[in-house]
C-alpha cells in the first residue's frame, strides 16, 4: 500500500485534487437535501443501527459537525467530501492494478467527472458515501489476491481473503447494498474454479468472523427490534403491481441521464459487449461479476417499482473500471477522440451543474426571483428544487421573531406531520433545544427515539410545509393534516407562518400551530 501511494503519479495527485477542490465548493454552496437534513438527526440519537438504514452514515455525517460544533450544510457533509477522495485514490489503485497506469488515470477522470457519483458519493451526506469507500477498498483488496504478480500457475489464498470479508462487512455497515457485493464475489468465486482453493482455506473461516463482526451492529439492533429494518427492507424489492416494459424504458433512460448519456451510453455498451465477447479477459469477467448483476438487476426492477437513482449506481461504479480499460485501448488509436470527449463531456457537466446550484441557492430560472435570468422560466409552483430550502431561515424565524421566539419556549416539544419535514426540523430547531419527532404513519427513525408516552400531557409545536399538510397528497379532499391530530390534544391553534424565501421570492411556507396538552399517546408504526 505505501509503496502504491509513494508511486502515485502527478496527474493523479491533481486530478483528485481539483476534485476534492470542486465537492468542498459544491458542498458548501448546496443547501441541505430533506434527506441530509434527516441524518443529522441520526448525529444526536447515536444507535447500533437505525431502522432506515446501517449506522456509518451517522458517523461521516456527524465528524463535521462535531469538530466544529455548528450544524449547517458544509459541516454534515465534510466527512463525506473527504471520504470519497480516498475512495477515488483506492478506485485509481485498484485500476492500475488491474490494467496499468494509463487506465487508471482515465478510470480516476471518468469517476470523478460523472455527475451522479460526485453528487451522491462525494458531495451529499448519504449511506452510499461509506458504502463506497468500503466497496472500493474490497475491490481493491480483490484485485491483489486474485491478480497477483508475478502471476503464478496455481493459485493460493492469503490472509488478503479475510481483509476482504472485513471490507465487505464494512460496505453493508453503509448501506444494505454491501450484501450485494459479498454475494457478487461469492458467486465469482463459485464460478472460477481457479479460486475454489478458498474453500479449504482457513482465510475464508477468518473472513466470515470479520465480515459477521462487522455487520454485528446491524444485528444486534435489529434482534433488539424483532428485524424490522431486514422486514421494511425486503418488502421495498417484492413486486406489487405487474411489470412494464415502459417504466423498464424510462428507469434506463433516466440512469443514463444521471450518469450523463456520454458515459451512460458507453458503460451500458463496453459491459455488455465484454459480456458476450468469447474470449473475455480474466480481469473483465471479475469486473463483470461485481458490477453487471448490480446495475442491471435495479434496471429491470424499475419494470414493476420505482428505483431510486443510488441504487444501481454502485454497479455502474464497478463498471467504469472496465470502461476505463477500453477508452485506454481506444486512446492508443484515437487519442484526439478520446480527449475531446472528456474535455467536452467534463465542460458541460461543469456547466450544467453550476447553473443546478445558482439555481438551487439563488433561482436564477424561478420566475420572480431578484437573480433570475432573462425574467426565468419556471414557477414556483412548478419547480421541484423549491424543495431543497435554505434551513437557517427556520432557525433564524424562531430566534429572531418574539411571537415564535415565546411559543417555542413554552413548548415541551415540536413534531410533524411527514419524517422529511421532521428531519428539517431536526436540523433547524433541535439545535434550539427542544426535541423534535414525528407522527404519522411512516415515521422511520423517529419512531424509535422516542416513546409514545413520553409526550402525553405535554404541549407542542405542530410544523408542516404547504407541500405536505394534507393527509394524503393525492387526494386532497381529505382536508389538512391538522384534522387527523385534533383528538389527540386539548386544543390545536395557528399561530403563524414561516415564510421561506429564495431570491426574493417566497418558495415555501410553513404553517405553525400550537397545539395544547397531548391526551394521549399518538400510535406509533412498525
Amino acid at each position: 500500500m505505501l509503496k502504491e501511494l509513494k508511486n502515485l503519479d502527478r496527474w493523479a495527485i491533481a486530478i483528485l485534487g481539483w476534485g476534492l477542490l470542486f465537492r468542498l465548493c459544491a458542498a458548501y454552496a448546496m443547501t441541505p437535501g430533506f434527506d441530509e437534513a434527516y441524518y443529522t438527526v441520526y448525529t444526536r440519537h447515536l444507535d447500533w443501527s437505525y431502522f432506515d438504514h446501517p449506522p456509518l452514515v451517522a458517523y461521516t455525517t456527524g465528524i463535521g459537525i462535531w469538530l466544529t460544533g455548528i450544524t449547517n450544510q458544509f459541516t454534515m457533509r465534510l466527512g463525506g467530501v473527504v471520504l470519497h477522495t480516498f475512495t477515488l485514490l483506492f478506485f485509481y489503485l485498484t485500476s492500475k492494478k488491474l490494467f496499468g497506469i494509463q487506465s487508471a488515470r482515465l478510470t480516476l477522470v471518468i469517476a470523478t467527472t460523472i455527475p451522479i457519483f460526485q453528487i451522491i458519493f462525494g458531495i451529499l451526506t448519504l449511506p452510499d458515501v461509506p458504502l463506497m469507500f468500503f466497496w472500493t477498498l474490497a475491490l481493491w483488496l480483490c484485485a491483489h489476491e486474485f491478480f497477483p504478480e508475478p502471476a503464478s500457475a496455481q493459485y493460493q489464498p492469503t490472509m488478503k481473503i479475510a481483509w476482504i470479508g472485513l471490507a465487505v462487512g464494512l460496505s453493508a455497515l453503509g448501506k444494505y447494498h454491501g450484501f450485494l457485493l459479498g454475494a457478487c464475489l461469492l458467486l465469482y468465486v463459485i464460478f472460477t474454479p481457479r479460486y475454489w482453493s478458498i474453500f479449504r482455506s482457513p482465510y475464508l473461516l477468518l473472513s466470515f468472523l470479520l465480515f459477521m463482526l462487522a455487520i454485528a451492529p446491524i444485528l444486534i439492533w435489529n434482534y433488539q427490534h424483532d428485524w424490522v429494518s431486514f422486514r421494511f427492507q425486503g418488502n421495498r424489492a417484492i413486486p406489487i403491481n405487474g411489470y412494464n416494459l415502459f417504466d423498464l424504458l424510462v428507469v434506463f433512460l433516466i440512469g443514463c441521464g444521471y450518469l450523463f448519456p456520454s458515459f451512460g451510453f458507453p458503460l451500458w455498451w463496453t459491459n455488455l459487449r465484454a459480456l458476450f465477447r468469447k474470449n473475455s479477459t480474466e480481469r473483465y469477467r471479475f469486473i463483470l461479476w461485481v458490477s453487471l448483476p448490480i446495475f442491471v438487476g435495479f434496471t429491470l426492477m424499475g419494470g414493476y417499482r420505482q428505483v431510486l437513482p443510488s441504487w444501481h449506481m454502485p454497479g455502474f461504479w464497478g463498471a467504469v473500471l472496465l470502461m476505463g480499460n477500453q477508452m485506454a485501448i481506444a486512446q492508443t488509436k484515437y487519442p484526439k477522440l478520446i480527449r475531446n470527449w472528456l474535455m467536452v463531456s467534463g465542460t458541460i457537466i461543469i456547466v450544467l451543474i453550476s447553473i443546478a446550484l445558482a439555481h438551487i441557492t439563488l433561482g436564477i430560472a424561478q420566475k420572480g426571483s431578484n437573480y433570475a435570468i432573462l425574467g426565468g422560466f419556471l414557477t414556483v409552483e412548478d419547480d421541484p428544487s423549491t424543495q431543497i430550502f435554505d434551513l437557517q431561515q427556520i432557525t433564524n424565524a424562531f430566534q429572531t421573531d418574539p411571537i415564535l421566539q415565546e411559543e417555542l419556549s413554552n413548548a415541551d416539544f415540536v413534531f410533524a406531520n411527514n419524517f422529511f419535514v421532521a428531519g428539517q426540523l431536526g436540523m433547524a430547531v433541535e439545535p434550539l433545544g427542544k426535541p423534535v419527532t414525528c407522527f404519522d404513519s411512516d415515521m422511520r427513525g423517529f419512531a424509535f427515539w422516542a416513546n409514545p408516552a413520553q409526550f402525553v400531557g405535554k404541549n407542542a409545536l405542530y410544523i408542516t410545509t404547504d407541500k405536505f399538510k394534507f393527509i394524503d397528497l393525492g387526494d386532497r379532499t381529505q382536508g389538512e393534516s391538522i384534522q387527523k391530530f385534533l383528538p389527540y390534544f386539548a386544543e390545536i391553534t395557528k399561530v403563524k407562518d414561516i415564510t421561506i424565501l429564495r431570491g426574493g421570492q417566497v418558495i415555501e411556507t410553513l404553517p405553525v400551530y400550537r397545539a395544547t396538552q397531548l391526551l394521549k399517546p399518538y400510535p406509533f408504526p412498525y
